[in-house]
């Protein structure tokens, strides 16, 4: 009977949690501040090919998941689910959200994103099924050679940053906020929502 109702809340927690996400990143892109370094590159894409947001996103989240073989990484349901989910998610927000012109709002709704964001992803990644394809290339790098994972997360986020401001996505001071908060704010909710079992790996390498 526990380990069932283990299981339902770890499915809830997963789906939940992938649906909030791509809510969240639907409401930075309408604050209209600047977004994620991966939102942006999803913005430059989306740009210059004209394909919906919320498609190029399930786009790169399968780009990124091949980058997981050379490095041996192995995806899990939450993996699997992150790819083909948080695109569908983020591009009913943006339908459903209006964008924002008013520089109070703006900051208003930036501000509930990251929080939503902290919330969603302690959901998904405490629901234990697995990283999402962009948290397992960099925890997997780790694990590959040994690198300090905060260099490797920089390091990938400087690139995709540089290459989807190129392609025109939005940098802005809300990109800035991001790379400062985002961090402490998984660090605190991602412990608080762990379903109870013993850590695995990936959880610990993402919330150090």
């Amino acid at each position: 009977m526990y380990r069932t109702l283990t299981m339902t809340r770890r499915l809830a927690q997963l789906l939940v949690g992938l649906f909030l996400y791509g809510i969240a990143i639907a409401m930075m892109v309408r604050a209209g501040i600047g977004v994620a370094p991966w939102d942006v590159l999803t913005q430059g894409v989306s740009k210059q090919t004209g394909l919906p947001f919320g498609l190029v996103t399930n786009v790169i989240g399968v780009f990124v998941l091949v980058l997981w073989i050379p490095i041996r990484q192995k995806p899990g349901i939450g993996t699997v689910l992150n790819v083909l989910l948080i695109g569908p998610s983020a591009q009913v927000g943006l339908v459903l959200i209006p964008t924002q012109t008013v520089l109070a709002m703006q900051v208003l709704l930036f501000l509930g994103a990251l929080a939503l964001l902290s919330v969603a992803t302690g959901l998904y990644i405490g629901a234990r099924f697995g990283p999402g394809p962009r948290d397992g290339l960099m925890t997997g790098i780790h694990r590959k050679w040994g690198w300090k994972l905060w260099i490797v997360r920089t390091s990938i986020e400087l690139v995709v940053l540089t290459v989807g401001w190129l392609l025109g996505g939005n940098v802005g001071l809300g990109t800035l906020a991001f790379a400062l908060l985002i961090g402490p704010m998984v660090g605190m909710t991602i412990p608080r929502l762990l379903v109870p079992a013993a850590h695995d790996v990936d959880v610990k390498a993402v919330i150090q």
